[in-house]
């Protein structure tokens, strides 16, 4: 079996983009599975997997530095920034807001959830964009 290494560089690299622990795709017989320590590669049928080590813990990273108060996300579930498609959106970067305020909608098995500002402030950089993924934990805003 050929392994096409670009596509496990692509799926790395959505880790660290979207901030998740693990990714799967399938294609015909073959799923490749990336998580932070290793990727998986199996063929449906003929049962058998690899474990193989990705060479991304001797690269050097630079630390994510962000200076501001963040706000995270209270659960997992997919981020909206408006309450409806083509609404006006809760906030947007340079606004001034207070604690309370919704600044997101977050849904999570089609249960909407009003994420609130924790502290009062300008947003200073909205982390997700709207209609994807958010981890319980992950910082959504960062205010000033």
């Amino acid at each position: 079996m050929k392994i096409d290494k670009s596509i496990i560089k692509e799926l790395s690299d959505y880790l660290d983009e979207f901030n998740l622990t693990e990714i799967e795709i399938t294609e015909k017989d073959t799923k490749i599975k990336v998580s932070k320590n290793n990727v998986s590669i199996s063929n449906q049928p003929v049962a058998t997997s690899a474990n193989i080590q990705t060479g991304n813990e001797n690269v050097s990273k630079k630390p994510n530095v962000k200076s501001g108060m963040e706000i995270t996300s209270p659960i997992i579930g997919t981020a909206y920034h408006a309450p409806e498609p083509g609404a006006k959106k809760f906030v947007e970067v340079g606004k001034k807001i207070k604690k309370g305020d919704t600044i997101m909608i977050v849904e999570a098995m089609k249960t909407i959830n009003h994420v609130p500002s924790t502290a009062d402030g300008t947003v200073k950089e909205i982390c997700v964009e709207d209609g994807h993924p958010v981890e319980f934990g992950q910082t959504i805003i960062i205010l000033e």
